[in-house]
């Protein structure tokens, strides 16, 4: 993108000599800010016909260019039985002429083998992919709680960043077959599929598993007053755990998924609901 005037101004500041605007732009009386970094989306990840995802880099970039952010940071996925690399060099053929800002990638590590754990990561790291996803729930992407530790493992040595997904999976297999058997099945009762405690536990045993390797972790889209304080604890005892939420369990609650039994609900839906509008805070 061509520096506004505003920019090139900003730019004279330092001690890099400013280059000729290309364009100007009247500037004034607005506000003037950097391209924001989106360090958490997801654009064109490979699914199960006949799903895909709603943005591929075509859309979603031009989308995010439009609000102001002008580099992304979405997620490089490993399927199980897939070379981790395979999964990156795939990625980058998806983003290749379509992307409309700057991107990098994350990698999501869903099958850690010895070729992945000791010879893939760790080049890849060394490649600058510096921070991955671990799942603790849905079958075709979560760890245990060994696999989950090797992943760590490397990240220790090889000075990466763990980003973890921090569900308890069997709960919720086990409150959705009962909810099924009872034919609650509408939207609203997705909520009641993930109770905070289910989030409260993961993040507990992520914490305690990155506190057992001595290594920092990430996270990812808190979304529950039990979870933080999960994280409070840690980081008041010490230990380096950073976190993230998203703007839909800051505005929306379980009530946002309808009191009846019509599908409405679904517009509001995320991947958990737990706080009502008394448990928010």
């Amino acid at each position: 993108m061509p520096p506004t005037s505003a920019f090139a101004k900003a730019v004279s500041c330092s001690s890099a000599p400013a280059s000729p605007p290309a364009r100007e732009i009247d500037a004034r009386g607005r506000v003037v800010t950097p391209g924001g970094v989106d360090a958490h989306c997801h654009l064109d990840q490979p699914m199960e016909p006949p799903l895909r995802m709603a943005d591929d880099f075509d859309t979603g970039t031009r989308s995010a260019a439009c609000g102001g952010t002008t580099t992304v940071i979405p997620f490089a996925t490993q399927h199980k039985g897939q070379s981790l690399r395979a999964a990156v060099q795939d990625y980058h053929q998806r983003a290749e002429g379509r992307a409309h800002v700057d991107y990098a990638f994350h990698l999501i590590v869903s099958d850690p083998t010895p070729q992945v754990l000791n010879e893939e990561l760790p080049a890849l790291i060394a490649e600058g992919y510096t921070s991955f996803k671990v799942y603790m729930t849905y079958d075709d992407m979560k760890l245990d709680d060994g696999q989950f530790l090797d992943v760590l493992d490397v990240a220790r040595q090889h000075g990466a960043m763990a980003m973890v997904h921090a569900e308890n999976a069997d709960c919720i297999e086990w409150l959705t077959k009962r909810l099924e058997a009872a034919g609650k099945t509408a939207p609203r009762f997705h909520a009641h599929s993930r109770p905070m405690l289910v989030e409260r536990e993961a993040t507990h045993r992520a914490i305690a598993l990155a506190e057992l390797v001595d290594v920092p972790i990430l996270i990812v889209h808190v979304s529950g007053r039990e979870a933080v304080e999960q994280i409070r604890w840690a980081r008041a005892h010490g230990l380096k755990v950073f976190a993230e939420t998203c703007p839909q369990y800051l505005f929306l609650t379980a009530e946002d998924l309808g009191l009846d039994n019509s599908y409405m609900g679904a517009r509001a839906s995320a991947a958990r609901h737990r706080a009502t509008t008394a448990t928010r805070k």
